[in-house]
């Protein structure tokens, strides 16, 4: 028997708008879902961007640390000058292996387990602090600590840059480098209270690294594998289904489907495709953390030497300080100004002030200190974007290798810096030593100049396509 209808063509026995009210139900659960999937994604961003960014504020906090409290190890282990500079360099030399050696374990086995079994090996270390009685234990401790950190730079900025969205991608990859100095600062204003306040032994206040690595060790448990790689490896169904539930742009969706299946190698590195890329990023790297390393790490015994406070920690700070300035400075604008803007400008700058303390010995501490400040901000600039141009001009099946090449580039500078300024200063003067580090920004500067691609706002795989900087 055929249905009785109304008026309006309705079925009997159903309200006229019974079938829009249930139509508009439907609407906006689907709304509404989506909502609750876009919130829950942006969550994830800031989440993963917490524990990258983590890595390196333990990073700058174990490099920084150390120069706290350097004159008293150097005074309780007896060690010479070269054995002080050897143990402010040991975390970095650590580095120096830990970069490829992560960046080739992170293509090869997936982002996923690396990102938290390197982050593991960095509390034992950590721990190990606590114990050490001479200066060989101190330098292996914090060489295993290197390496451990050596692998977070390149597990942790490509799995930021495979999930970050294009729009975004400039800001929340350098935020990491805004962490960086936060640890940085943290170190020695922890150190400065711990080591005046307090008179804790130097064993305890190296050992203050350990609560943070612990809380970021909990936080990277259960965080998904890398859908750009899982593509690269043939696991389309796995990255399809990754994608559409952490990232939100569709393009950014779209973009890991143009993924190839391809093995990377490091010959690759330095193949017609790529060589312009790699030694773009690890010649920019090595000559803007050479000098700041350098300065940085005996800041204190710089600033002091420049008769700016007997032992100038306080000044430390400030110039640390103001290098978290710029950093952050950098992290706000990237994604508007773009990344030439940043780097270039601010490399000789760095070159001119540290001329003028090189040049002008005599000149009163008011000047020497403003030089600092500039050169400490104006570096930070720069420094921003040495974690966020790897991830971009390198393909995936090499992005994790090419991460780690550049980060052993840039840490043979940064301990050769640490290692030979003390003697530096001391054999050479002050006005030489900060002449060489000048010389360093100029060729930092000439490489960005000519080499620096822009790619804000672009799609990766766009970028690191032939042809594509």
């Amino acid at each position: 028997m055929p249905a009785r209808c109304g008026p309006a063509g309705q079925a009997a026995g159903v309200h006229p708008y019974r079938r829009h009210e249930g139509t508009k139900l439907v609407v906006n659960n689907a709304v509404e879902s989506t909502a609750r999937g876009s919130a829950a994604r942006r969550r994830f961003l800031i989440r993963l961007t917490v524990v990258v960014s983590g890595g390196m504020f333990i990073d700058g906090y174990v490099l920084g640390i150390v120069g706290t409290v350097i004159g008293a190890i150097s005074t309780e282990l007896d060690m010479s000058v070269y054995g002080e500079g050897l143990v402010g360099a040991s975390a970095l030399i650590g580095i120096f292996a830990g970069g490829p050696l992560g960046g080739w374990l992170a293509d090869k086995f997936g982002r996923k387990p690396m990102f938290t079994i390197d982050l593991g090996i960095f509390v034992v270390g950590s721990v190990l602090q606590f114990v050490v009685d001479s200066s060989w234990q101190l330098f292996a401790v914090r060489l295993l600590m290197g390496v451990a950190i050596g692998a977070e730079y390149s597990i942790g900025w490509p799995l930021m840059a495979e999930f970050a969205p294009a729009r975004l991608r400039g800001r929340c990859m350098s935020f990491a480098e805004v962490a960086w100095y936060i640890g940085f600062v943290m170190a020695f204003v922890v150190g400065y209270v711990l080591t005046t306040a307090h008179s804790a032994d130097w064993r305890v206040v190296l050992g203050t690294s350990t609560l943070p690595a612990v809380v970021l060790f909990v936080g990277r448990l259960g965080m998904p594998e890398s859908p750009r790689w899982l593509m690269s490896k043939g696991r389309t169904e796995e990255a399809e289904r990754i994608a559409d539930a952490w990232i939100e742009d569709g393009a950014d969706r779209a973009d890991i489907t143009g993924e190839q299946q391809r093995r990377g190698t490091f010959g690759m590195l330095f193949s017609a495709r790529h060589w312009r890329a790699t030694a773009f990023i690890s010649l920019f790297w090595f000559c803007t953390v050479t000098p700041y390393f350098a300065i940085a790490t005996f800041s204190a015994s710089v600033l002091a030497q420049y008769g700016l406070g007997e032992d100038g920690l306080a000044g430390a700070i400030g110039v640390n300080g103001v290098a978290l300035a710029g950093v952050v400075v950098s992290c706000l604008l990237i994604d508007r100004l773009g990344r030439r803007k940043l780097i270039i400008p601010q490399q000789w700058v760095c070159a001119v002030v540290l001329v003028i303390i090189g040049l002008w010995t005599s000149a009163p501490p008011l000047v020497v200190l403003s030089c600092f400040l500039v050169f400490a901000f104006a570096n930070a600039m720069c420094t921003a974007l040495t974690g966020v141009y790897p991830g971009e001009v390198l393909p995936t099946e090499i992005r994790g290798l090419g991460t780690g090449f550049a980060t052993a580039v840039s840490r043979v500078g940064a301990a050769l810096g640490t290692f030979l300024f003390p003697w530096s200063m001391t054999d050479l003067g002050a006005g030489p030593t900060m002449l060489v580090a000048a010389a360093v920004c100029v060729v930092g500067a000439a490489v960005s100049q000519v080499m620096a691609p822009e790619t804000v706002g672009r799609a990766l795989h766009e970028i690191s396509a032939p042809g594509g900087r």
